[in-house]
């Protein structure tokens, strides 16, 4: 691959993980890019963000990581070159790489998981050029700027699935988010924008102020109530809500099945106070509620996502913006909890 048929270098700049003494550490890289398929895409990415899961693979607690894996699943750019059987594509297109290389349409399938980008085994985006497969990238939204479009892949198309694909939440239900961070604030925003009110959890209240400017119904601190499941029966006259977000874990869960409403929807989705369950799970039965396990989404559910973030004018909320050469402090941002939404680098 040269210059000459890119229009660009020859090589790039990308962070790779490399096994030390500690666990894995971020290794900057020049390298030669990756040669072009037929049926690749060329992607030259602007910008990247971080979710929880990222931290949870450089530790490796998701599994074994593959020494060398370019981290990060979720990244915004634009197409620079294609390969000669591509035809959906061309130089200059927004795109976004979806987090499920090969989950295009349909139902998810267990192969899906070991292309899922950044993950144990395939390369992510935190690189100045990635390639793909053609059928693997969304078109972003006219007018999103990279760092918001980056957020999307895995923060905004989970937060979708939960809500709106899996728990076909409207008008008039109530959802409860815990936390603050990207999955929880584009729950927030979903619901706000299809007519349901949110309660948002938070140990600060700080975060809880900005959470309410940004549309929540009602906030609690975890920290000052810690019965929180109480007041949020309190606050819905004693029913429930009829959705909730549960990104605690273990820890969170047993509350959260005594917050959620007779029929209501758990979308179960994080792991932020470790693995494994230690719920009896007898009162989802004797309520008639749901639990449905979340994992990111599809290219055509990101596609109907985006068109509802265009029409409802939803802007990611962003935290932080690092430089490329700031990755590991970025790491280091989220693993602090400080944040509020996404943390995202810029390349």
């Amino acid at each position: 691959m040269s210059s000459t048929t890119l229009g660009v270098a020859a090589t790039r700049r990308a962070y790779r993980l490399v096994a030390g003494d500690d666990g894995h550490h971020l290794q900057a890289v020049e390298e030669a890019i990756p040669p072009l398929g037929p049926q690749d895409v060329l992607v030259r990415i602007a910008a990247a963000s971080l979710n929880y899961r990222d931290l949870l693979v450089m530790r490796g607690q998701l599994g074994p990581v593959r020494d060398g894996l370019i981290p990060l699943s979720d990244g915004a750019g634009s197409v620079v070159a294609t390969g000669s059987a591509v035809s959906r594509w061309r130089a200059g297109d927004r795109v976004a790489p979806m987090f499920y290389r090969d989950w295009a349409a349909g139902p998810y399938r267990e192969a899906y998981g070991a292309a899922a980008l950044g993950g144990g085994a395939t390369d992510g985006v935190l690189a100045q050029f990635v390639v793909v497969p053609e059928a693997s990238l969304v078109r972003i939204p006219d007018g999103m700027s990279f760092e918001d479009a980056a957020t999307l892949p895995c923060a905004g198309l989970t937060a979708w699935q939960a809500l709106v694909v899996r728990g076909h939440l409207t008008a008039g239900d109530t959802l409860l988010v815990q936390g603050t961070g990207g999955v929880a604030l584009f729950g927030l925003q979903i619901a706000t924008a299809r007519g349901a009110r949110t309660i948002v959890l938070s140990s600060s209240d700080e975060k809880r102020e900005r959470a309410s400017r940004l549309g929540a119904w009602a906030t609690i601190n975890y920290e000052a109530t810690p019965d929180w499941d109480v007041e949020v029966r309190r606050l819905t006259d004693g029913l429930g809500v009829t959705h909730l977000l549960e990104l605690g874990g273990p820890d969170t869960f047993d509350r959260s099945l005594r917050a959620i409403a007779a029929g209501g929807h758990i979308a179960q989705i994080g792991v932020f106070s470790g693995f494994g369950p230690r719920s009896n799970l007898m009162r989802l039965q004797l309520i008639n509620a749901t639990i449905d396990g979340i994992n990111v989404g599809s290219g055509e559910q990101f596609d109907a996502m985006n068109a509802f973030i265009t029409a409802h004018g939803i802007a990611p909320v962003i935290d932080r913006t690092f430089g490329f050469d700031e990755a590991a402090a970025a790491y280091d941002y989220l693993a602090s909890g400080r944040h509020f939404g996404k943390v995202v680098v810029r390349l």
